[in-house]
């Protein structure tokens, strides 16, 4: 059996240390009282309109509005713990923009003979339209979301690992912003008894971080958030950012281009636009460069955007560094343009093109995660402990056919948390995502990010698509 790390507790009863004050304040909550809470959250929340849509098939279209489920215990982080993260964190995506802005340029790295020129020309994501383009202060990827998960280790300690790098569009901030304040409505007097540090200020950053990427001799940018629309999952997340950062939100239909510049049409004319933070996949963004028949993005956009009059967060092409493939090349990446020996370690990763790789992978399917190089929301993935012995059969007709598709990982034992439940509160799996953002001169983040829980008993598939909740993230302020 696998060793088992609990957020909360170091073993049976015992509550670690930075716990402590919220466990005395747990203990003596009535179960009816958290109930009633909890009851009102749900009520908040749908007033609101915090939903998200889940698909039953992933090539189906068809999907359902629901509530993301929240939880009302918080997952706690210290503040010694936080302070080393986030310096992984920015060590960690300052690679990653190196890495890109390389890809496009000089191709160093595969000249160095670390990364293998073909995982980058053959790569889906990989934009040729890019090579030679120059962005604002060679930062493609503004907005990261890394996904980090704890494990035990057999001493019963745990180590933070990287799960995943999302650089192209990572959701899940405004849910983030959304959980801390209703737990300080529920609950205000954890406030005054728990140092936690403050994540309101996102906005704030987030908007800072936009301007400060704006084209070379633009000082008061216009800010803009393209949405693909209502109908998209996401669409609560695009409107609550262009709402906090007081900007305009639009869709492709709302932009043109004239010589080479992006206009927003308005009430009072057409008004230059300097920056668009997009919420919409390369593929989408001009129907005259990409997809013809995209109707969410603007014509001509492509032209603006290597004319150097509009940036674009994130960058077109970042996704060539958003890969499962490439992920397992993120440490020498760090070696190679920072000369730094990583902070946050990668989960160890069998590339399933390589034939050794595929051969262990193939002997060990019952044991492994194994994932599609794009694929994203827990689907296209395998979780051999918990598969039947028909899905194995199948995955490995999928891995057989098209290897190169395909990476596997050992199956960690992603740490718990409390969590309420219906039966009452029980230890469920988490992850974190913390949203690192990258500015012409900084990199930034608000301590914490979003903690993702999976709520049916065992399993470790977290995402909201598939049926996860999320946990307001508490770093302690020393």
């Amino acid at each position: 059996m696998r060793p088992m790390f609990d957020e909360m507790y170091a073993s049976g009863t015992e509550v670690r240390d930075h716990y402590r004050n919220y466990g005395r304040w747990l203990a003596e909550q009535p179960e009816d009282v958290m109930r009633i809470r909890r009851e009102e959250a749900e009520m908040i929340f749908r007033r609101v309109g915090i939903t998200f849509a889940v698909y039953g098939d992933k090539d189906s279209g068809e999907g359902t509005e629901r509530l993301i489920p929240f939880d009302l215990i918080p997952r706690v982080i210290p503040a010694a713990e936080w302070r080393e993260m986030e310096k992984g964190l920015r060590q960690r995506v300052t690679a990653l923009n190196r890495f890109i802005h390389d890809v496009y340029h000089d191709q160093e790295i595969v000249k160095a003979g670390l990364v293998p020129r073909e995982q980058i020309l053959n790569n889906a994501q990989f934009r040729p339209e890019m090579i030679g383009v120059d962005v604002p202060g060679g930062i493609y990827s503004h907005i990261a979301g890394i996904d980090i998960v704890r494990a035990a280790n057999p001493d019963g300690s745990g180590t933070y690992y990287v799960l995943e790098d999302n650089l192209r569009v990572p959701s899940g901030v405004s849910y983030m912003l959304e959980n801390r304040k209703m737990m300080m409505r529920l609950f205000p007097e954890l406030f005054a008894s728990n140092k936690v540090a403050p994540v309101a200020h996102y906005p704030d950053l987030l908007l800072e971080t936009l301007r400060s990427v704006a084209p070379n001799g633009v000082n008061d940018p216009t800010v803009v958030v393209l949405t693909p629309g209502m109908y998209n999952s996401a669409y609560f997340e695009h409107a609550f950012l262009a709402q906090q950062m007081g900007v305009e939100l639009v869709e492709g239909k709302d932009l043109f281009v004239k010589d080479h510049f992006v206009f927003m049409r308005t009430t009072r004319g057409p008004r230059r636009v300097d920056v668009i933070y997009r919420r919409l996949d390369d593929d989408f963004l001009d129907p005259q460069a990409f997809r013809a028949d995209s109707t969410l993005g603007c014509a001509g956009l492509l032209s603006a955007y290597r004319a150097g009059n509009v940036t674009l967060s994130n960058g077109i092409g970042t996704g060539v560094a958003d890969d499962k493939s490439i992920y397992a090349y993120v440490p020498k990446m760090i070696e190679f343009y920072l000369g730094e020996k990583p902070i946050l370690q990668n989960v160890p990763t069998y590339l399933c093109r390589e034939a050794d790789d595929l051969k262990y992978v193939l002997d060990h399917l019952d044991e492994l995660v194994v994932k599609e190089v794009h694929g994203a929301g827990g689907y296209g993935m395998l979780v051999g402990p918990a598969a039947t012995q028909a899905e194995i059969a199948t995955f490995r007709q999928h891995l057989l056919a098209n290897p190169g598709n395909y990476i596997a990982q050992p199956t960690l034992s992603l740490s718990t948390c409390p969590t309420y439940v219906e039966s009452g509160i029980a230890p469920r799996h988490i992850d974190l995502r913390p949203f690192v953002l990258s500015g012409r001169n900084e990199v930034q983040m608000v301590p914490g990010g979003l903690t993702r829980v999976a709520l049916k008993e065992g399993s470790l598939v977290v995402n909201s698509s598939q049926g996860g909740g999320t946990k307001d993230t508490w770093v302690l302020e020393a």
